[in-house]
């Protein structure tokens, strides 16, 4: 699942391709026809993240709310458009591009309401000019939860995903398995302020890179990406201290951590 600097840098992307633009909006795969019909021809005022959530305004005052979840992604091509391919569930084109939205997890018209609903229900996003870190800190702090499920929840943080977790966990030198409540505000402020920087740096450069340049050296990240510290890198030495980097399982998704970098 993209995790949220991917999602910003798509808003980022769609306000240069369709802002104060009258649009064609269309649904080729059907299931978003009878909306995509009410946006048709309506001006692209504004497209916006929080956390892992897309969101499209238009002068009417109309929005659309996109998460993309597992599978879902947004092309970028040049208009005119090709005829569409698979299965598109919005497609959108303005004036010099346009791009097709398939395999989403939600693809919906949304309302002001709506969108206070959504925003209630996330913490507070490092992306965002406007976050409240203390919030998330207020739960963090009460909770009794481990501090490596708690950065993977969306309402604690919002959108954070596995490798941001994994990597500036370690990067804080704080273990996973730490109790929230025994985080502190030091060792919070710290985690939080390294993701506006790293978070920032993925929307930039397209691509999540935690490492310090005194330690990017080894074998590659996996498929040509960039190193990583611990993040899918169970039973490899760690490129710090030479220990073995371990793994398990951490409500349901996989959690990675240096047991001598990351002691308590």
């Amino acid at each position: 699942m993209p995790e949220g600097h991917t999602i910003h840098r798509l808003a980022r992307l769609h306000q240069r391709r369709f802002r104060n633009q009258q649009v064609a909006v269309s649904s080729p795969q059907g299931r978003f026809a009878e909306e995509a019909d009410e946006l048709d021809g309506q001006v692209f005022t504004k497209a916006e993240a929080w956390g892992k959530h897309l969101i499209h305004h238009y002068d009417s005052g109309a929005m659309v709310h996109v998460h993309l979840g597992l599978f879902g992604r947004f092309s970028d091509v040049k208009a005119p458009m090709p005829p569409p391919v698979g299965e598109v569930r919005m497609r959108i084109e303005g004036d010099t591009h346009g791009g097709d939205l398939r395999g989403p997890t939600a693809c919906e018209l949304f309302t002001e309401e709506d969108l206070d609903a959504l925003v209630s229900r996330l913490g507070p996003d490092p992306l965002r000019a406007d976050a409240e870190p203390e919030r998330a800190l207020r739960r963090i702090s009460r909770s009794t939860r481990a501090v490596g499920a708690l950065l993977m929840d969306q309402k604690v943080i919002a959108g954070i995903g596995n490798v941001y977790r994994a990597e500036v966990l370690f990067r804080a030198g704080v273990n996973p398995m730490r109790e929230g409540k025994a985080l502190g505000e030091r060792d919070f402020n710290a985690i939080w302020d390294d993701l506006v920087d790293l978070m920032a740096l993925g929307v930039r450069k397209g691509k999540i890179i935690t490492i310090r340049p005194e330690d990017d050296h080894g074998p590659g990240g996996p498929r040509g990406r960039p190193r990583n510290y611990v993040y899918r890198r169970r039973g490899q030495p760690c490129r710090v201290c030479g220990n073995t980097i371990l793994g398990e399982v951490m409500e349901g998704r996989n959690l990675f951590w240096c047991p001598s970098c990351q002691p308590d």
